[in-house]
């Protein structure tokens, strides 16, 4: 049986599994000590009975699971920009196809609901029709197109990513998702 947990600095020790997948950002330990510090109920983690990790999202990253989820809340109140922001997503390919991935967004969308947010938005690489597809199927959208917001390595070009969004209830006219009509920059992010 899957076990959802909260992530812990253990676990940093723990994720390599998962972070060998070419499609993962990976970042330094500050980091994810960093989301761990300011948003402990963003971090989640799945562990597999046997203790491995199985995999993360934009709150957690673990090894001792299957999948984590990592995230933050951020934005402003005031414009109706207050959020739950998915940083990562991953599972274990040995993990991949039991949805996993959508259990732990749904928790992560649950926690920015209960902290009064108006939607939840991620960033994916735009080559990454498989997750690309996978958040469609959970109610996401292209919120807009972001040009080589993604570094290449060993000489390729950079990618663009595409912002994508999921309103929640306190977003009643789904403004959030209302589809931008060019493409944006990365420094033009707020």
């Amino acid at each position: 049986m899957t076990t959802l947990r909260a992530f812990t600095c253990d676990d940093l020790f723990r994720f390599n599994n998962i972070n060998l997948d070419p499609l993962t950002e990976t970042y330094g330990i500050p980091f994810y000590l960093q989301y761990l510090a300011h948003w402990p109920e963003y971090f989640i983690v799945a562990e597999a009975p046997g203790g491995e990790l199985m995999g993360y999202s934009a709150a957690a990253a673990l090894m001792l699971c299957m999948f984590t989820v990592m995230g933050k809340a951020e934005g402003s109140v005031a414009r109706e920009e207050w959020h739950g922001h998915v940083t990562a997503l991953s599972v274990a390919p040995e993990f991949r196809r039991l949805g996993l991935a959508a259990k732990l967004m749904e928790l992560l969308e649950e926690i920015s609901e209960k902290k009064g947010g108006f939607f939840v938005d991620l960033f994916v690489r735009v080559s990454n029709q498989v997750a690309v597809n996978m958040y469609k199927q959970l109610g996401y959208s292209v919120y807009r197109t972001v040009l080589e917001y993604y570094s290449a390595s060993s000489g390729e070009p950079d990618e663009d990513a595409y912002d994508m969004r999921k309103a929640l209830s306190r977003d009643t006219e789904k403004k959030s998702v209302i589809p931008l009509p060019h493409p944006v920059r990365p420094e033009d992010i707020e």
